[in-house]
Formats: structure tokens, sequence, C-alpha cells
């Protein structure tokens, strides 16, 4: 009766010519397989195969271990039909090749057996082949044991260690073996191994089907054979895209690029919808978010290469960041689509980005435009600049029509955030129905108690505890176009967040209809000198027109130390 056996079992590698994807180390071997033909001798007796798993470390082995003990060896094509070639197909049944599992015989007290073991010669091959499997695992003790065997090898003993953790090979160990790096199997390459087996075994396939299969595997042949077999199992003998996506759980393209459209656009209910439509398909969320790092990879590079704006790139490479950044958690998570929805979110409310320079001179617009009858009035004009002596603190905002945050930096490809125009329209219309322009800003209580209750009735997620700081404030002013803040030296630390905030565009949309034409907000302490660093360098009168000129903010300021 003929056992039954697995695709990856039955087209293992037999011979070095057929391992796909290690021709380094697939080179390396034959040339010295070839050297020691020549001079009737092997050079060297301790070999290292780290690699991923299912890329032929053990394969190699069995394979070295033939090539040695072969009658017409050693050679790099045994023959296959002699007695030693015969037996290297069975290990188990062959007393000359010993596979040891690591895992399971790491003590020791194995290693001192082994190396006892390793006295005896050979029972009927040239050389007795010993193939440590998942070396890695070995105890430290054992470690020292199998050192020793290594450094004065029987001439008649050939050791081959395989390992996935090659970080965690003992460098003692290393330094004394032959290390033969197996690398991950490009996608391009499985993928023709898998079609070889299908025409040899009879079986049909959709062309796109095993591209799917070979994508799965990661980089293992042995686990794109495996999946293989199970797909044709599904298939009754047909390998179909359509059974591919369903064994495996992948999402089709169309939905994959579907996310991707709404995640650039910052559609945020599409975003939910296909997450619902993903939740009701029953989709394995790893999967789906792997082929959605992929295609956006792809949008990136092809935006790169029809020399998109830097801007619109660098956008789209802050959201893949954003979303690789999340795959651990994803991972991690029991609520995997809680994890998807959240940084899909983020990612798609990442402000556009737009050149400095047009944002100062009025001439840029964001990446995103509007058609001209919905663009306001004052769109395309530049800041004002803020009127004041040299005790002017600069927290400069643009024109509030124009929806525009500016933040400077150094070189003529400094880039600044750009707030949605449209979006922050509709916060706008929402807070002037609850706010009406204040009859007499020159009155301070009545003043700070209106800018108190707008900035409780902001729609734009504006931290509660600022409603607060207005109260605490000893002067109150509005100037127009600045409103000027001025607090007590001991609450510095609590109008951190007003200073962090000013530079909201959604802080300004609150006060906007209370105090028409608002621009900026100008905070101070009293007190005649400034303590802080950047309190002193607001009163410089160059770096002061600096940030008028530039609409920008201070963000940190630091001390040179001298040498």
């Amino acid at each position: 009766m003929e056992l039954m056996t697995t695709l990856a079992l039955q087209y293992r590698p037999r011979l070095l010519s057929d391992l796909v994807g290690q021709e380094a180390s697939v080179h390396a071997l034959t040339n010295a397989l070839k050297r020691a033909q020549a001079t009737g001798r092997i050079h060297h007796q301790a070999f290292l195969f780290a690699g991923e798993r299912g890329t032929g470390k053990t394969s190699t082995a069995r394979i070295l271990a033939r090539a040695l003990n072969c009658l017409q060896g050693p050679t790099a094509t045994p023959c296959g039909v002699c007695d030693p070639c015969k037996a290297s197909e069975q290990p188990d049944t062959n007393l000359d090749i010993v596979e040891i599992d690591a895992a399971s015989r790491a003590s020791v007290e194995d290693a001192r057996a082994l190396r006892e073991q390793v006295q005896t010669r050979p029972a009927f091959c040239r050389y007795r082949v010993y193939i440590i499997d998942e070396v890695h695992m070995l105890s430290r003790q054992a470690f020292d044991a199998l050192l020793k065997m290594l450094e004065e090898p029987p001439a008649h003993a050939v050791f081959v260690l395989a390992t996935t953790e090659f970080q965690d090979v003992p460098d003692t160990i290393k330094s004394r073996v032959q290390i033969y790096p197996f690398r991950l199997i490009p996608v391009g390459l499985i993928e023709g191994r898998l079609q070889q087996v299908c025409e040899s075994e009879g079986v049909t396939f959709e062309p796109h089907s095993l591209r799917l299969v070979a994508e799965a595997g990661q980089g293992s042949m042995r686990d794109a054979l495996t999946t293989l077999d199970r797909v044709i199992a599904a298939g009754d003998g047909h390998v179909r895209e359509d059974i591919v996506r369903e064994q495996l759980g992948i999402v089709s393209a169309i939905r994959v690029q579907g996310v991707l459209d709404a995640l650039n656009a910052g559609d945020t209910i599409a975003i939910l919808d296909h997450c619902h439509e993903l939740t009701n398909l029953g989709a394995d969320w790893i999967s789906f978010w792997r082929e959605l790092m992929l295609a956006f990879r792809d949008r990136l590079e092809a935006e790169t290469r029809q020399d998109s704006s830097p801007h619109k790139m660098l956008r789209s490479a802050r959201i893949l960041q954003l979303l690789l950044h999340r795959e651990r958690d994803l991972r991690d998570s029991s609520l995997p689509q809680v994890v998807v929805e959240l940084a899909l979110l983020t990612a798609a409310q990442l402000p556009h980005l737009a050149p400095l320079d047009g944002l100062v001179s009025g001439s840029s617009a964001p990446l995103a435009p509007r058609s001209s009858a919905q663009a306001p009035s004052g769109a395309n004009q530049a800041p004002p600049a803020v009127p004041g002596g040299p005790r002017t603190a600069a927290a400069l905002m643009p024109a509030t029509s124009s929806k525009i945050q500016a933040v400077p930096s150094a070189g003529p490809l400094a880039t600044a955030m750009v707030a949605s125009a449209a979006s922050s329209e509709g916060h706008l219309e929402k807070t002037a129905q609850s706010v009406a322009p204040i009859e007499n800003p020159i009155d301070g209580d009545d003043l700070r108690s209106r800018v108190s209750d707008a900035l409780k009735t902001s729609p734009g997620g504006l931290p509660p505890a600022l409603a607060l700081l207005p109260l605490l404030a000893t002067e109150l002013r509005w100037e127009s176009p600045v409103l000027r803040l001025c607090f007590p030296d001991n609450v510095r630390s609590t109008v951190q967040a007003l200073e962090r905030e000013r530079t909201n565009p959604h802080l300004l949309e609150a006060l906007v209809t209370l105090l028409p034409g608002l621009t900026a907000i100008e905070i101070t302490f009293t007190g005649s000198i400034p303590e802080r660093p950047e309190d002193q360098l607001r009163l410089e009168p160059a770096f002061q027109a600096l940030l008028q000129a530039s609409g920008g903010e201070i963000l940190d300021v630091k001390r040179e130390v001298g040498p």
C-alpha cells in the first residue's frame, strides 16, 4: 500500500540544484563539495544553517549528508541510487545520519551522551553526519559540551546545526562553524514552484490564485506548499482565486482599494462602513491589515515615481508609518476590529500639507481645494500683522477665513499643516448660532465671562479646562484684531494649556463670532522681566518681526551651552 504524503514532503528537494531562492548558500556548498571531491577529503566538519522556517535548512542538511556519503562522493551531484543515497532518504533508519531535535534534547546529559556517541565510527557510510535542528534551544551547559566536539571533531564526524534564531546561538559556537544564511524566498520564485507542482499533479489553477498562495507563505516554501495542499482539497482538484481567499481569509482587492481611497480622502464614514462589511464577511483582520499595508506601499511608490507633490508624498508616508506602528497592537488585541477602526480613523484625520512660503504670501490652498464659489472672501489674503510694542507675545494666527495653521521651518522646502477649510466652516457656522458678537468688548468682566462661555460651547474638541483660564486673567482686553490676556506669575504652569492650544484653528473659530476680526491671541504675565526663555525671546524686536512675517509660534527654546 502506498503511503499518503503531503506536497511539502513529496516535493522536498533531493539535490542542491532543487533548492529555490538560496543561490548564495547553494553556490558555496557546491564549491566546497567540488573541492572535497578533488582533494579526497572535506575541509570543514561543522556547518550552521540559519534562517526562517520553511526555507530549506533541514532539507539542505540531508542533501549534504547524501552528497558526502555517496559512493561517487564527496560530490555536489549524488547519484541517488547507491545504498548510502537510498539510506539517506530515511534518516530514522540510517545509523550514520543522526537527526537530533534540540528542543526535546537540550540537557547537558544529552550533550554528554552525544559526545560519547561521536567517537563511534560509521556503520557503512563514509561519514557519520549529526544534524542538530533548532540548536539555539540547547542549554548553556549543553552548548559547552558541544563546543568541545566542534573544536576537535573526529575525522569521521560532520556536524550540521540548524536554527531559526541565529542571535541566540553563542558566539563561541559561531566562531567554530561555517555559517550559511537561508533567506526568505521571493514571492515570484515560490509562485513558479507552485505552478510546477500543480502541472506535475495535474491540478488546474487560475492565474492570480497561485500568487495569493505564494504571498501567504511569507517567504516559506514549506508553508506555501502546505497551503496549496489545503486549497486543492477545498477546490476538489482546482485552485480558484475565490477559494484561496476563502481559505486564507484574504479580503478582495476591490475592498482593500476602497478602504485605501476612503483613507486618503479622509472619509471617516466610508471607513466605518467598510469595517462593518469586513466584519460581516468574517475577514481575518491581520490578513486584511497586511493587504492594506502592501496596497498603501504600492500607491506611495506610484506617487513617488510620478514625481508627485512632496507634500502629498509626505502625508502618505506619515499615514503609512502610523498604521505600521499599530500592527503589534492588532496582533496582541482581543478586539482587532476596534484597533483597525481606531487606527484608520486617526490616520484619516491627518491634515494635508502645503508650502509655508505659499501660506505666508496667501497664494497656496489646501491640497483638497474647494470650488471658487465655496471659498470665503478672504481665503487668498495674507494674515494681517499684529500691532504692538516689544512686549507683544507672538502667538500669531493667520486670517480666520483661510483656516490655515502655519508652523515655520528652515529651508525653502518648509511645510505647514493645513486644516480642512470645509470642516472648519461647518464648526464656525455651529458656533455662530450659539454665540453673538459682544457689544462692549472693552468691559473686562463681561469680556472675561463671554470668552469663557464661548470656549465652553466650542464644537472643535478643545480641552474643557481652557474655558476656566479667562476667569484667572488679571487683565483681558480686546484690541482688534488681537485678544490680550494677562495672568499672574503664579499660574504660569496652568496657562501652558492655553499657550499650546492658541495655534489650534478651533480656538480661533470659537472666539471669532464673539470678537469679529480676531486673528491672534496674546498671553503675558505680570512682572517687569519675564522669567521664561520664550518670554524673553518674545521681547526681541527682530524675533517678533520674524514671527509676524511667518505667522508661526515658538515650539521649543533651548539654551546653548558654551564649551
